[in-house]
């Protein structure tokens, strides 16, 4: 391993708004051996995901910020390549934190291992799968208290985590709006994915549609943008609706202070409750999960898809600005490509 090297992706600087390239530093250096008890991971593929961005900044949040001069933190996918670790085999996948390089030396906690198959690629691990379906499952069925015959609205519904979000609630009996940008992401949540209806945000007035699509009220808002959007969906809510705050995509990279909701009152008014969570606090039940997603996976009742780029630990930057420009459609994957 020592011939081998390990291209990485380090943050270089806090970002003021977008990240730019100035915020980022490419280095290298030699892949090493495993240590007693450790392994080594070669990285396949590697998740990008909103909350990303919250990692680069610094202060108080559910997680430690990403350190000045270390590499980027990232969810991924790749092949144990060496081992000294009893538990974990040369030739075994995992998925866990590897972070945006090629390689990285583990005592191998927090890794699981999985088995892609033909029916079911590599890049299915990091999303429906993977901590994008958790994510979907424990924030609907969970925090949304989802019940047959409510009214769900999801936005960011073509996103990785939106998209299986309107799927769960359809399974379970639900009406689901999506709210998504762009007239192909619109059909493809109502043609492909069996939303009953959806909402362009960039050419529609999102306030007056939910008024005509959700006429009694909202019950389950699932919210990935935060913003006005999330503002226009608390002037809908439903006697007693749950508003599931997963993530405020519209917000990271803002450069002031973020925009609150104007419309906070109607939760009151309405008798409703609106809750965060982190999916990382139902870890204990990812089995039950991924049991059930698998099983409406393999009936044919969801759908994954994956927008997957190939490309180099060095394309991560620009591939990552991709979710800021609302250019992905599913789950967003880097696949490195080493030659």
């Amino acid at each position: 391993m020592s011939n081998e090297v390990n291209h990485q992706v380090r943050l270089a600087a806090r970002p003021q708004g977008t990240p730019g390239p100035e915020v980022w530093e490419h280095t290298t250096e030699p892949v090493p051996e495993p240590g007693e008890g450790r392994i080594v991971v070669r990285v396949s593929h590697i998740s990008l995901d909103p909350a990303m961005r919250g990692w680069m900044n610094e202060g108080r949040s559910y997680a430690p910020p990403v350190g000045i001069g270390e590499v980027m933190r990232a969810l991924g996918l790749g092949e144990v390549v060496a081992s000294r670790n009893t538990d974990f085999a040369v030739g075994d996948t995992v998925t866990g934190v590897l972070g945006v390089q090629e390689y990285v030396e583990s005592d191998g906690r927090g890794l699981q291992k999985v088995s892609p198959t033909a029916d079911v690629p590599p890049e299915r691990y990091l999303a429906l799968l993977g901590m994008t379906g958790m994510t979907a499952y424990f924030g609907l069925f969970d925090v949304g208290a989802l019940k047959e015959g409510d009214t769900v609205v999801v936005s960011g519904a073509a996103g990785a985590v939106g998209s299986v979000v309107g799927q769960l609630a359809k399974i379970k009996g639900a009406r689901v709006v999506g709210i998504a940008g762009g007239p192909e992401k619109c059909a493809w949540i109502t043609g492909e994915l069996g939303f009953d209806a959806a909402i362009d945000y960039r050419s529609e007035n999102v306030s007056q549609r939910l008024k005509e699509l959700a006429p009694e009220g909202v019950d389950v808002y699932f919210d990935n943008v935060g913003g006005d959007i999330l503002d226009a969906v608390l002037g809908r809510l439903a006697m007693h609706a749950r508003v599931v705050i997963c993530g405020a995509i519209s917000q990271y990279n803002a450069e002031g202070d973020m925009t609150g909701p104007k419309n906070y009152m109607n939760l009151l008014v309405n008798r409703a409750r609106m809750e965060g969570f982190l999916v990382g606090d139902y870890l204990p039940r990812w089995g039950e999960a991924g049991t059930e997603l698998a099983g409406w996976l393999a009936e044919g009742r969801l759908r994954s898809r994956e927008d997957v780029v190939d490309g180099t630990v060095a394309d991560f930057p620009e591939v990552f600005l991709k979710l800021f420009r609302g250019e992905n459609t599913g789950k967003l994957v880097l696949r490195l490509n080493r030659a």
